[in-house]
């Protein structure tokens, strides 16, 4: 038996798929809408590291369901980018001297070369990379729709600052005070920024959820950080100094946004963010040095750290009162660092006896609780003549009946907050709100490598936008990509590209020098796959009424928020422009899940580089660091380079080829569940390719099928329609190995059987297909040939195994017709030579019989 050749058969089909474009995406307008399908997947970051064994996971699964809808005959967009701007190309460029374009151009012939390997399904004649000058034209020219219609607007913004990298960091950049890349203590620094009103959008953004086919987790994700709540501003006038007898005011004033206007009577102290304008102002001459060394503490933190559940409260007493609008008691004002100046007003009531985090700081600093809910246990026991006028030992639920507020007491929490916003705007102070969670997005980067941003500032006209026809505003040549350390990006120190001619009266002004973030080119590159040449618009109408919305998305949960939040919000301004047809962009969305690989840890956790361990002679599933003696456990892990843990799919399709790579992926498990890598079961998986080779090789013949194997192959092509139908490849992938299982018993087989086998496997093992298509005779690819079907009737089975328990252990099984009565089934076990031997000629006191399943002897 000849060994399967994949090394020759992959190359051959690769290059006869590109050669002949199989691929092509058409717009063949005889085809319905429900005859097309525009399949995605995320684009990846090109990094010079190349893919791992993670990234193909979600191609190899959108690239057999696209295989199997053009079998069925839809017309399929699937395409491939690159997401090529961004900070690590820069960062390089940096430490190397090579120019980031360089760098990037490089990774991406890499990429490239792995993704084609695998033998993916893409239309690369649609390929688009985000740096390439005619793609973000329309990059600076969809900006300039937001601008010119209110949507971004410069302002001043505070943001981790990290003086070594002398740039700007995401909180998620920023791991206890530190720059996650090069360990230095960051700060908060306040820079000019460009900024988009996502905000005008939040309502739309939470609505239009409910009409996509999204996992509900990444749905709650999406509402959470939009957090849409309803409840009341409220007015606490500052008092006019730090004496608690005297109620005067000053003239500054706090708003704060609560949903819980019921529990004003219990506010004891408020408190602020250390960034609040107020703080310097309102702050005594003895707690002044206490504030600001505060205020500078705090400024080290990001705002993650800041809102850690888990982390012990911080925070400094102003020196200053405020003025409880409903009761005219003088309550103390703090700052404290878990207040955001970027969420709601950057001020809160705390009312500690009804919330865990205001508890926490209270009993840590010594500050009264006042309850002012009583649980219905309690309502129950004590009334509204009860005596709740002791602290409470701990923090209370805060729904029931209002106690301790007078005017409000005995009504339930509902109405207490009706009757209250209603009670609060009668006198002034107050109104009915909605408040979300999400934040104006900031636009800008102070870096390089990035998109310019096509605005011109002018000591006359302001800031004007370029005139489109003068698109693409291109990145100019430099020498250096170090950060000036100013905030400003390297840009501004470019005189010869930032001083320019104002569009609109052409006098002297200054380009804008902050790049756009990454997440601009991937907010829309989407759109650009359906028509990727266009030199006049970013799509054609007819391009993007062909193929919008995006049928199926897939694509890592590490981007269940931003990228996605970012590109619905993009999508729906175009939307009201008249430019894209749609509400939302992506219909369907799959996060796939992650692939593990082996790692090693010491008792504290810590994680160590596998090159460091060697296993224990003699002990296999023991290990021992080399340096130290040290006994590690194996742990699954994330893969990463530091802890050398990385499956390479070069190596991987070297040894195994790009079809067992493809199938073991997808027999790992289902699709969105995260799972270890294993080269035992990549063994597996190749011993069936293996095995699906040799039985090419035996004899067929152009008899009839048998019965037996006539249903047997109704079955799996059942069986693997539906479970494909369903992304449930791993299933189908198992069903395949049945059929060929039973297949190998045969010493020939009709030509015909083997046939539809084939067009079965060739999503799933591509180059393997089209070779075994190919040995039956036909010239043309198998890509679109029709997909088998099946006769239900020639599914259904005739015979059933029976399991014969007695008192409840399995001691025998027989087969049996289909729906047999259960008095056949019950005489056929009693006689069953097991049953016979363990009762022990004992009469049964019961008999269950489940039809079709088993019968329970109960003796």
């Amino acid at each position: 038996m000849a060994k399967y050749p994949f090394e020759t058969i992959e190359p051959k089909w690769q290059q006869f798929w590109e050669t002949k474009k199989t691929f092509k995406a058409v717009e063949d307008p005889a085809k319905p809408k429900d005859k097309r399908a525009y399949v995605l997947d995320m684009f990846p970051y090109p990094s010079a590291a190349g893919l791992h064994v993670g990234h193909p996971e979600g191609y190899t699964a959108t690239d057999i369901w696209c295989r199997y809808l053009r079998m069925k005959g839809f017309s399929v967009l699937h395409p491939m980018g690159f997401d090529s701007f961004g900070l690590p190309a820069e960062n390089y460029a940096i430490k190397t001297g090579t120019h980031p374009r360089t760098t990037t151009v490089a990774n991406i012939d890499k990429f490239r070369q792995q993704i084609k390997a695998f033998g993916f399904s893409y239309d690369w004649d649609r390929e688009i990379s985000t740096c390439d000058d005619d793609y973000y034209h329309w990059t600076q020219w969809i900006f300039l729709q937001l601008f010119k219609r209110g949507l971004a607007y410069e302002s001043e913004t505070p943001i981790n600052w990290c003086p070594s990298c002398k740039t700007g960091l995401a909180n998620e950049e920023v791991k206890e005070g530190r720059c996650d890349r090069c360990g230095t203590q960051t700060t908060r620094k306040n820079i000019r920024q460009w900024i988009l009103r996502i905000t005008q959008y939040a309502e739309r953004l939470l609505e239009d959820l409910d009409g996509l086919e999204w996992p509900e987790s990444v749905k709650a994700m999406q509402k959470n950080w939009i957090g849409k709540s309803e409840g009341a501003e409220v007015v606490f006038k500052v008092a006019a100094n730090g004496d608690p007898a005297d109620a005067s005011v000053s003239g500054d004033e706090i708003l704060i946004y609560t949903t819980r206007a019921d529990t004003l009577f219990g506010a004891t102290y408020m408190v602020l963010s250390p960034e609040h304008p107020l703080v310097g102002k309102i702050s005594s001459a003895a707690q002044k040095g206490a504030v600001e060394s505060y205020v500078e503490e705090a400024a080290k933190k990001s705002d993650l750290e800041r809102t850690d559940l888990a982390k012990d409260k911080t925070g400094v007493f102003t020196g200053a009162y405020a003025i409880n609008p409903v009761n005219g008691k003088k309550i103390p004002i703090w700052i404290s660092d878990y207040v955001l100046i970027s969420y709601g007003t950057g001020a809160i009531m705390a009312v500690p006896a009804h919330d865990e985090r205001d508890w926490d700081f209270a009993k840590q600093f010594g500050l009264p609780i006042i309850q002012v809910v009583a649980g219905e246990a309690e309502w129950a026991a004590k009334g509204a003549d009860g005596d709740y006028s002791a602290e409470p030992a701990e923090c209370t639920p805060a729904d029931g009946k209002s106690v301790n507020s007078p005017g409000f007491n005995g009504l339930g929490t509902q109405e207490c907050i009706d009757r209250m916003i209603a009670w609060l705007g009668e006198k002034g102070i107050g109104k009915k709100a909605v408040n979300f969670k999400l934040r104006d997005w900031v636009f800008s980067r102070q870096r390089y490598w990035g998109e310019p941003i096509p605005l011109v500032h002018c000591p006359s006209c302001g800031i004007v936008p370029l005139k489109e026809e003068d698109l693409p505003l291109r990145l100019p040549q430099v020498e250096t990509y170090q950060p000036t350390g100013t905030g400003e990006s390297p840009l501004a120190g470019i005189d010869e590209w930032v001083n320019c001619s104002c569009p609109v009266c052409g006098g002297k002004a200054k380009r804008e020098t902050n790049t756009m973030p990454q997440w601009a080119g991937s907010c829309w590159y989407y759109l650009r796959y359906l028509d990727p040449k266009n030199p006049k618009a970013f799509a054609s109408k007819e391009a993007l009424d062909y193929w919008m919305p995006v049928d199926l998305y897939v694509g890592g949960a590490e981007h269940a928020v931003l990228h996605l939040l970012y590109s619905r919000f993009w999508h729906k301004v175009l939307f009201d422009l008249g430019l894209v047809n749609t509400k939302e962009p992506f219909q369907r969305l799959i996060n796939q899940g992650m692939i593990t690989s082996f790692a090693f840890q010491r008792k504290n956790k810590t994680l160590v580089p596998t090159d460091e361990v060697r296993e224990v002679p003699g002990k296999a599933d023991e290990f021992e660091e080399i340096a130290t003696g040290e006994r590690l456990e194996r742990v699954i892990a994330k893969m990463s380079k530091s802890l050398k843990n990385v499956i390479n799919p070069d190596d991987v399709i070297r040894d195994f080829g790009a079809d067992s790579c493809r199938l073991y992926e997808m027999f790992m498990g289902p699709l969105e569940v995260s799972k270890p890598w294993s080269t035992q079961g990549l063994i597996g998986v190749s011993r069936f390719l293996e095995r699906v080779w040799a039985l090419s090789e035996k004899p067929m013949t152009d008899d009839a099928a048998s019965a037996e194997v006539t249903k047997l192959l109704h079955q799996t092509i059942r069986k693997v329609s539906s479970d494909t139908e369903t992304l449930n490849f791993n299933t189908a992938i198992s069903q395949m190995m049945i059929f060929t299982n039973e297949l190998s018993k045969c010493e020939s087989f009709p030509k015909s059987v083997w046939a539809e086998f084939v067009k079965l496997l060739a999503p799933y093992a591509p180059h393997l297909g089209e070779e075994l298509w190919q040995r039956l005779g036909n010239a043309d690819t198998i890509a679109y040939e029709s997909w088998p079907t099946y006769d239900e009737a020639l599914c259904a089975e005739n015979s059933c195994t029976v399991v014969v328990q007695v008192n409840g252990k399995i001691r025998d099984k027989f087969e049996a017709a289909m729906d047999s009565a259960k008095s056949e089934l019950e005489k056929t076990a009693l006689e069953c030579p097991g049953a016979v031997r363990f009762m022990e000629g004992k009469p049964p006191k019961k008999v269950i019989v489940v039809p079709n399943k088993l019968v329970n002897i109960v003796v």
